[in-house]
């Protein structure tokens, strides 16, 4: 798909329009640093605000997103707000409760996404299966009550997905995993996308550890663009939906400048397999001790 902005949208297959570019909030302090970060993202054109339970910051995210369209005209319905179902929530009852805290939390009467952060939590590593069954059925409700215009999973691999989807009537819309150069994940990706999901990449940066690769320095003098520019034009062009993370303004925007140019397949083709760089691989998210 050919974006030229922040509010140029990727369609979920219910109809439902979401910005290709979200700001993430993970490890953005609640309070000053997650508020100002929204803040300035929201003023740089973002329209795709990613929080979760699990960051501790949806009050500060919420605050940051309605002072803002209160102070400039915009409508809470061009603003895409997604949190996610933390790990000792999971279960039909406790994720009704966890939907509507992150409902008041974030001072909106309805997300715009809800997703279940990750499949196997250590809590009920007995019992993912039918944990995971329960909360998605509490989605479902959710969805079908309105308080949820989508929902779908993060973390999640295909063993995950098959047992999710035996008793689901509603197949996530969207699985958000990590995605950054050397780390294509290619075959998940496929898979999920074969499901008609759109996949969201976090850390598009590798967590800051992509910064020392002499390979990204090179393309970036090559494009004349900075290195996360480079990492978050390859994840889109990819295919997927970058999350870029930052509390600097001035990077907020830079981040977001990235409509201008576009990587050569070669180019793509090298990001994808770069070897050797300093990032964290995936977690395995049966293996998580949380």
């Amino acid at each position: 798909m050919n974006f030229n902005s922040l509010t140029d949208c990727y369609e979920l297959y219910n109809g439902v329009k979401i910005p290709c570019i979200g700001f993430g909030t993970w490890q953005s302090s609640d309070g000053q640093e997650a508020y100002n970060a929204v803040y300035s993202a929201l003023e740089c054109g973002y329209r795709h605000i990613d929080t979760a339970k699990a960051y501790g910051n949806e009050e500060s995210v919420g605050k940051a997103i309605n002072d803002f369209i209160s102070k400039n005209n915009v409508s809470r319905e061009e603003v895409f707000i997604t949190t996610k179902l933390w790990n000792d929530d999971h279960g039909y009852k406790s994720t009704k409760k966890a939907i509507d805290e992150s409902l008041k939390k974030l001072g909106t009467d309805y997300l715009d996404l809800y997703l279940v952060h990750w499949p196997n939590p250590l809590k009920f590593r007995n019992c993912w299966q039918e944990t995971n069954q329960e909360s998605w059925l509490a989605m479902e409700e959710a969805y079908s009550e309105g308080k949820i215009r989508a929902i779908g999973v993060s973390n999640f691999y295909p063993r995950h997905l098959e047992s999710l989807l035996q008793t689901a009537k509603i197949t996530p819309m969207v699985n958000q995993i990590k995605i950054c150069p050397g780390l294509a994940q290619d075959d998940l990706c496929q898979y999920s996308k074969n499901l008609k999901m759109i996949v969201e990449g976090y850390s598009p940066l590798g967590t800051g550890g992509i910064f020392s690769s002499q390979k990204m320095q090179e393309l970036a003098e090559k494009y004349n663009k900075t290195i996360a520019q480079i990492c978050i034009r390859w994840s889109l062009q990819k295919g997927n939906l970058p999350l870029p993370k930052s509390v600097t303004p001035q990077r907020i925007k830079e981040n977001s400048q990235i409509f201008d140019f576009s990587l050569t397949e070669d180019d793509l083709n090298l990001i994808s397999n770069l070897e050797n760089l300093n990032i964290k691989p995936a977690r395995n998210p049966d293996e998580a001790e949380f």
